[in-house]
């Protein structure tokens, strides 16, 4: 599959809403919401959305961060694996209650009161726009089949 568009032409076509949205990315960071959490949220909404850009990109960051490969391995199916500490998933059922939003018609309260239960008022806010941003980063991504960076010995493998 190759892209429909390449990825910097979107940034070349669309510099404002690129630089909102990387400004939106930086703030969770900003303000001490922590790198790995943000990564694993990013790579929990991209398996839901389908998309192996984010995918891919996401998975390298998060290693590049420390984050252990079993992990990663297990986020899909994170409810039954015993490697994620309670903030990790409220901030994954989080993830899936916004990401999925419209088919489970809204937010359960139990997946608010978790949340609230380990985020403050300002982490859960900066959480939320995380969500929102890999979304929207997905909804790029996917509508312009952006191809996956991987490395060469793998592409040909395929």
């Amino acid at each position: 599959m190759t892209d429909r568009i390449g990825r910097q032409a979107i940034y070349r076509l669309q510099p404002a809403i690129v630089n909102s949205l990387r400004a939106l990315g930086e703030a969770p960071v900003s303000a001490g919401v922590e790198k790995t959490l943000l990564e694993l949220v990013k790579l929990r909404a991209s398996q839901l959305n389908g998309c192996a850009f984010c995918l891919n990109m996401h998975s390298v960051d998060a290693r590049k961060l420390g984050e252990r490969q079993e992990r990663l391995d297990l986020l899909a199916a994170w409810r039954e694996a015993p490697v994620y500490s309670t903030r990790e998933r409220a901030a994954l059922a989080w993830t899936e209650s916004l990401t999925l939003v419209a088919s489970h018609h809204g937010v359960p309260d139990e997946v608010y009161d978790d949340a609230v239960s380990v985020f403050s008022d300002a982490e859960l806010a900066h959480l939320t726009s995380a969500v929102l941003l890999i979304n929207s980063w997905n909804r790029l991504a996917i509508a312009y089949r952006f191809t996956p960076q991987v490395a060469a010995a793998s592409a040909r493998a395929a």
